[in-house]
Formats: structure tokens, C-alpha cells, sequence
């Protein structure tokens, strides 16, 4: 299974979810998209549940010098959250990475300010709540996007994504309530392989995505 685009997988994951809505297993539900590339996807669940859509950052901790290379992750104003394997791997700890955290938080911040202009959170209380992404490598900041919400007392919490590598979504079975993803693939290396236009999105993809969901609700 490949995908087209993202919003071609969105729809894909649209029809699964939409399902589940029908049997009366979402009520209330708010879609909660990690930015930027799960937000196209999330956009297009959003309407077909006739949900609210908005945002959930969340940001990569990366080693020093290597920052692509993720050792943890953030989201709101939780503590991060690191892999201490990842980091024993490295000889690094936790104080090593103080100045990361600091401008990955500073980034969380203006991203924030920039997609919500002013618009206060949703309420998660009680709601069923869908975490959307592009797709699920090693888990990583889902698992701290669903930690933060958690924290918000919703009723239930979805992870939904159009691709997931199998180990990835085995490690959040304690996180979610239940993990929707539509490929599982064996063999996943990573999440843009399984699409055949996998472009970075912008800040104005982003809040164009935004704008046309608050238009169609």
C-alpha cells in the first residue's frame, strides 16, 4: 500500500475512522493533528467526522551536532521526554541537553502562537480525542503528544495514522486507547517511502489547512 499525498492518505484514514463514528465509538471527538505534515492528513478526518480540527506540537529532541537524530521529544509545557537507552548509547545525559530543550521549546512556542493566532486550546475533557500524523517511525513524539494528552482527562484517546513500522506502534499500546494505522509494513524503513509526494509543508500549508477546516465546520 502507497499513498498518493498526504491528503489521499488522509482520506484513506478517513474511511477507517469514519466507521467507528457510524457505530457510535467516537462521540465527541476533536482531531488533534501534530504539525506540519499531520495536519494535511488530519484535515481530512476532521471532515469527515465532522470534528473540530487543531493543533498538538510537538518537538524533536535531537542529539548535539546530530540533530536529526531524535533522543527525545516535548510537547506543551511537560517535562521532555527522553529514550534513556538512546542517550546511554551516546554517553550523553539529560544536563547535556539543556540548551537543546531550551530552543526546541522556544520553537514549540512560536508554533503555537503562529497556527492557534490567539484561539485558545480545545477542551479535552471527556472527548474523544484523535492524535493524527503523517505516519509512526519509532514512536517517539507520539508518545509524549499522547502523554500531553492524558494530562487533559479526555474520555478516550486515538493515535491514527496512514503507515506505521510495527514496533513503533506496539510501543504505544499503553499509551492510546487504541492505535488506527492502515499499513504496517514488515519491511519500514521510513515513513516518506510509503508516499510518493512526501514535500515539507510550511507554516502557511499549515494555517491554509486550518483555515479550510474552520471553514467547512
Amino acid at each position: 500500500m502507497r499513498f498518493t499525498d498526504r491528503r489521499q492518505a488522509g482520506r484513506a484514514l478517513a474511511r477507517e475512522l469514519r466507521t467507528r463514528g457510524d457505530a457510535g465509538l467516537l462521540p465527541d471527538p476533536v482531531v488533534l493533528a501534530l504539525p506540519r505534515g499531520g495536519v494535511a492528513v488530519a484535515r481530512e478526518v476532521a471532515e469527515a467526522l465532522g470534528a473540530p480540527l487543531d493543533v498538538l506540537v510537538v518537538r524533536k529532541i535531537g542529539a548535539p551536532s546530530h540533530e536529526e537524530f531524535a533522543v527525545g521529544a516535548l510537547a506543551g509545557d511537560g517535562v521532555p521526554l527522553f529514550d534513556p537507552h538512546t542517550l546511554a548509547h551516546l554517553g550523553l545525559d539529560e544536563g547535556d541537553l539543556t540548551a537543546v530543550v531550551e530552543r526546541e521549546r522556544a520553537e514549540l512556542r512560536r508554533r503555537e502562537r503562529v497556527y492557534r493566532r490567539g484561539r485558545t486550546a480545545p477542551a479535552l475533557a471527556g472527548r474523544t480525542v484523535i492524535v493524527v500524523d503523517d505516519g509512526l517511525a519509532t514512536g517517539a513524539t507520539a508518545r509524549v503528544a499522547l502523554r500531553s494528552v492524558r494530562r487533559r482527562s479526555p474520555a478516550r484517546v486515538l493515535l491514527a495514522v496512514p503507515v506505521c513500522s510495527p514496533e513503533g506502534a506496539g510501543s504505544l499500546r499503553g499509551e492510546a486507547d487504541e492505535v488506527v494505522c492502515l499499513h504496517r509494513p514488515a519491511g519500514f524503513m521510513a515513513v516518506g517511502e510509503w508516499y510518493d509526494d512526501f514535500g515539507q509543508l510550511t507554516d502557511e500549508d499549515v494555517l491554509a489547512a486550518l483555515d479550510r477546516s474552520a471553514g467547512d465546520a
